[in-house]
C-alpha cells in the first residue's frame, strides 16, 4: 500500500471514528494553493480543523511526532484562509484536533487529541 493510500484509509477510519464521537464532518481534504486540511467538523458549536496522521508502524516514530511546529503553523494559516473564504463568523469558536492512527495490529490504535495546539 502506498503512503497516499495509507493516508486515505486513515482519513476514512477517522471520519467514522469522529462521527461516533459526535462530530459532524462538513469538509474532507480542503485544498488551496498552500496546503490541505484533512477534515473539518463541528462538535457542540466548535469548529474543529482535524489533522490525521496514519502510520503502519512506529519504526520512523509515532504519528504524533509528525505534527511539528512548522506543520502547526501551516495548519493555522490554512484554517485562517478557510475561515476567510467560507465567511465563518468570528463568534464561532475553533480548535485544532489531531488524530493519530497506528495500524500495526489487526485493529488500528486510534488516539484523538482535542485542542491539540
Amino acid at each position: 500500500m502506498s503512503t497516499k493510500e495509507i493516508g486515505f484509509k486513515g482519513e476514512a477510519i477517522t471520519e467514522q471514528f469522529l462521527k461516533k464521537q459526535g462530530y459532524k464532518i462538513i469538509e474532507r481534504n480542503f485544498k488551496c494553493s498552500f496546503g490541505e486540511i484533512d477534515l473539518i467538523a463541528y462538535k457542540k458549536k466548535m469548529l474543529s480543523f482535524i489533522e490525521v496522521k496514519t502510520r503502519t508502524s512506529s519504526y520512523f516514530g509515532s504519528p504524533l511526532e509528525a505534527i511539528t511546529k512548522s506543520k502547526q503553523q501551516k495548519l493555522l494559516r490554512l484554517a485562517n484562509y478557510y475561515i476567510y473564504k467560507k465567511k465563518i463568523p468570528s463568534s464561532i469558536h475553533c480548535q485544532f484536533d489531531v488524530v493519530a492512527i497506528l495500524m500495526e495490529e489487526e485493529k488500528p490504535d486510534i488516539k484523538l487529541i482535542t485542542n491539540a495546539f
